[in-house]
């Protein structure tokens, strides 16, 4: 059975800098392509950057240039380094497999318990 956990949430202030990270097991990793996603308070989940098995990405417009996905198969891990955070970034993040077509990602069903990212002053 696949597990995916995720961590590194917590309080930053706006400008701050925080590294998510997602241990995935139980599947073919490095076959996988990955996302991470956010859900905000009252707003539906939303996809915020996915990374192919062969290490293409993509982000959504609000994160661009300041979000960085990356993957180590070695490590079973996928990373969002997420830099000068907005007090719009404040949500729970999770990460999933799934398949990255174009600028989209179609998740699997199972999710993670996500973690939650507080940008706040």
């Amino acid at each position: 059975q696949v597990q995916l956990v995720e961590s590194g949430g917590g309080l930053v202030q706006p400008g701050g800098s925080l590294r998510l990270a997602c241990a995935v097991s139980g599947s073919m990793f490095s076959r996988n392509d990955m996302s991470w996603y956010r859900r905000a308070p009252g707003k539906q989940r939303e996809l915020v950057a996915a990374i192919s098995s062969g290490g293409s990405t993509n982000y959504v417009d609000s994160v661009k240039g300041r979000f960085i996905i990356s993957r180590d198969n070695a490590k079973n891990t996928v990373y969002l380094q997420m830099n000068g955070l907005k007090f719009e970034d404040t949500a729970v993040y999770y990460c999933n497999r799934g398949m990255m077509v174009g600028t989209s990602f179609l998740p699997l069903p199972s999710w993670g318990q996500g973690t939650q990212v507080t940008v706040s002053s």
